[in-house]
């Protein structure tokens, strides 16, 4: 299959390369449009009141490679509109730094956006995130994106996860469906990890700002959020917690009343 790679966290994003690398190795043709900046928590924006560059890039990734200077939006739609030269079978955007699991997450996140702005193009697409502790992200930040041994373990098992699954969820999807598969890895993920049908978990998230410094600004602050979720049925974020893959069916043609 051929398909068409971005995500949030940036062109050089280690977690893109090992995804990259897992469905070269699984035999398929990859092409990869990512931002040329962290782009994470940005929704679907698209970058409306400026232009926006688009230029290849060589990024060792083997592959036909372009940065762009934008959102994941931007980075899917230019590449369908402008830059691939033959069609692909799907979208996948990923593998994000953290999770993207529950409602709240889910609304906000810059790498589901990327794969749902391939289903407004009306092709099949996934979202994958790995869970990450918070200091386990703070550790990762800080060494400038490259994960420690136990962490490439996990990255590399999930990265095999999503070659695996890749070719069987764009595969079983029918065109034009606006439908986006949400994927999220426990911490850790095994080569055993299994996966499990979820619905995103219900959670509240107030508070994410700050109070004001003394120069008047206000400053994101990470919180999980309270989950005020059903007992039944399972949710993303249960099922991560209990050590399983999360595969959610996010259907944008029931979003009406």
């Amino acid at each position: 299959m051929r398909f068409l790679l971005t995500n949030d966290d940036g062109i050089q994003s280690y977690f893109l390369k090992e995804l990259v690398q897992a469905l070269r190795d699984a035999g398929h043709d990859v092409a990869v449009v990512a931002p040329k900046r962290e782009q994470s928590w940005i929704g679907a924006a698209k970058s409306r009141n400026r232009p926006v560059h688009a230029c290849t890039s060589d990024n060792g990734f083997a592959c036909d490679t372009w940065v762009v200077d934008g959102t994941p939006s931007d980075c899917v739609n230019i590449a369908l509109g402008h830059l691939l030269d033959r069609p692909v079978d799907g979208v996948i955007s990923g593998i994000n730094v953290g999770l993207n699991a529950s409602v709240a997450f889910i609304i906000a996140s810059g790498t589901v956006a990327g794969a749902f702005e391939g289903a407004l193009h009306g092709l099949p697409s996934i979202a994958f995130s790995q869970d990450l502790t918070p200091q386990l992200y703070d550790e990762l930040k800080a060494s400038g994106g490259v994960p420690d041994a136990t962490l490439h373990a996990t990255l590399r098992a999930s990265a095999q996860h999503a070659a695996r699954l890749a070719p069987e969820l764009i595969g079983s999807t029918p065109a034009r469906r606006f439908l986006v598969h949400n994927v999220n890895f426990p911490l850790p993920c095994q080569a055993d990890s299994q996966v499990r049908r979820t619905v995103p978990a219900q959670v509240v998230v107030p508070g994410l700002f700050s109070p004001a410094a003394d120069d008047g600004t206000h400053r994101l602050v990470f919180r999980h959020g309270e989950d005020l979720s059903p007992p039944g049925p399972l949710t993303d974020r249960t099922a991560l917690a209990q050590g399983f893959i999360s595969h959610s069916i996010l259907d944008y043609t029931k979003l009406g009343c």
